[in-house]
């Protein structure tokens, strides 16, 4: 697949679990590129700009080459999938059955007119906070904001047990 349609295929799921769910899939941070969104955290590991760690994003998806990424591994059965919850499984067939059939300028375009949370970075990039995506996927500004800083206080946590 091309990196790209898979980066946007991320983007658009950690999206609709945000819309369905007030939290993303992935939780990594979302930045406005010339070709639409992007989870930044992925794109590195999709460049190859992260050290491996066991289990990671390597040990799944092969090095991008000629722009295509493809799985490393058959994924034979849904227990290979175990840190991915039924609800997150859900979320990702729904964006697979709208999206899947496009093609990587289709869905890149589709970000760019449909996405309003992305804003043109001119060559660059530019953060996209949770507080704009749950504005953009329908909540009120109120909802918004106390989502972004229950995901804020989340993340806090998970680094603080993380460092532990």
């Amino acid at each position: 697949m091309s990196h790209l349609k898979l980066m946007k295929l991320m983007y658009l799921a950690d999206r609709e679990a945000m819309r369905d769910y007030g939290f993303p899939i992935s939780d990594d941070c979302a930045v406005s590129m010339p070709h639409g969104p992007v989870l930044s955290r992925t794109l590195e590991c999709i460049d190859g700009n992260v050290e491996p760690v066991a289990g990671g994003w390597e040990s799944w998806i092969t090095d991008k080459a000629n722009h295509e990424v493809a799985l490393s591994h058959q994924v034979t059965s849904i227990d290979d999938l175990d840190e991915i919850s039924p609800a997150e499984i859900s979320v990702m067939e729904k964006v697979w059955q709208e999206f899947g059939h496009m093609t990587r300028w289709q869905i890149r375009d589709y970000t760019h007119d449909q996405c309003p949370e992305w804003q043109d970075p001119n060559g660059s990039s530019r953060p996209i906070s949770d507080q704009d995506i749950f504005r953009a996927v329908g909540y009120d500004a109120a909802t918004a904001k106390n989502l972004s800083a229950s995901l804020q206080e989340q993340r806090k946590l998970d680094q603080l047990f993380g460092s532990l």
